[in-house]
């Protein structure tokens, strides 16, 4: 179902069961199982053992399968990672990462109690702090996905919550930026309105303007609008195609440029091209 960056990424609460089953049918590309924010402090513990064992159970298919810890600076974080580590969890989210020190000690306690060695981690930023060290902390090694929390962003950064989140566009552009440099995959924050749909149509647009790979969702109804936003159409796959055709019949011919309906292709356009296609696939 995913490609190898996902479209779109549900959080699910760690301690509804009922959403955690349902998970297996919807059509998001990851799963983020959500140990922190979606879980009172009275029940941490128990939606730990549940994401544990919906894990062990599988039964997700292709669908990219993460779980948001606590935050190392909260009572529940260390226990999270040491349990997360022992069981093997091949992608942990921490969130509120304010630089690269932050993941070098959760990598480090994730390692200590036995993490995979091909474990992965996704970095929320959510902090100005984490906006100002956001290119230290995507040269991380083990980072996979930066995610940009535009909830608490906002709030500490007493922006207001506006459509066209002007506020939030230098954070958002400058993440983009830091991930581009390093090769990280990055995935935009969440739409709070639920019921809203043409609102959440229109800033899944912004972010696929802006150069996010996929969206960060809160419900299953968000889905669809995710996977239309960050996917690709028969369109984009069709002229894909086409610039590779005539690119590679270039080069066989030994021509020393290629011509696609007049215009000149670059090297650059045919990456872009393949990697839409690999997208699509």
């Amino acid at each position: 179902m995913h490609a190898a960056i996902p479209r779109s990424a549900l959080y699910m609460p760690g301690i509804n069961q009922r959403a955690m089953d349902k998970a297996r049918e919807l059509p998001c590309d990851a799963v983020i199982f959500d140990l922190e924010d979606a879980v009172p402090p009275e029940r941490k513990q128990e939606a730990r053992g549940l994401v544990l064992a919906q894990l062990a159970a599988g039964g997700y298919g292709d669908r990219m399968l993460v779980v948001r810890a606590n935050g190392l600076g909260s009572p529940w974080g260390e226990e999270d990672l040491h349990a997360l580590g022992a069981e093997g969890v091949e992608r942990v989210c921490l969130p509120k990462v304010s630089g690269s020190p932050d993941l070098q000690r959760a990598f480090t306690l994730l390692q200590h109690a036995g993490a995979s060695k091909t474990l992965k981690l996704w970095a929320m930023v959510e902090t100005p702090e984490g906006v100002s060290r956001v290119e230290e902390i995507c040269a991380f090694e083990r980072l996979e996905m930066l995610v940009m929390g535009t909830t608490d962003l906002a709030n500490e950064l007493r922006v207001p919550h506006r459509p066209d989140r002007l506020g939030l566009q230098y954070a958002l552009s400058r993440c983009v930026n830091a991930a581009r440099a390093r090769r990280v995959a990055v995935l935009d924050g969440v739409f709070l309105d639920i019921g809203d749909e043409a609102g959440l149509a229109a800033v899944c647009e912004q972010g696929r303007a802006l150069g996010f790979d996929g969206k960060t969702l809160i419900h299953p109804a968000q889905i669809a609008a995710a996977n239309t936003a960050f996917g690709v159409s028969e369109e984009d796959v069709a002229r894909a195609r086409r610039v590779v055709e005539a690119w590679e019949k270039a080069e066989a011919e030994g021509k020393a440029v290629a011509l696609l309906d007049g215009s000149l292709l670059e090297a650059m356009h045919v990456e872009d091209a393949r990697r839409i296609l690999s997208l699509a696939r």
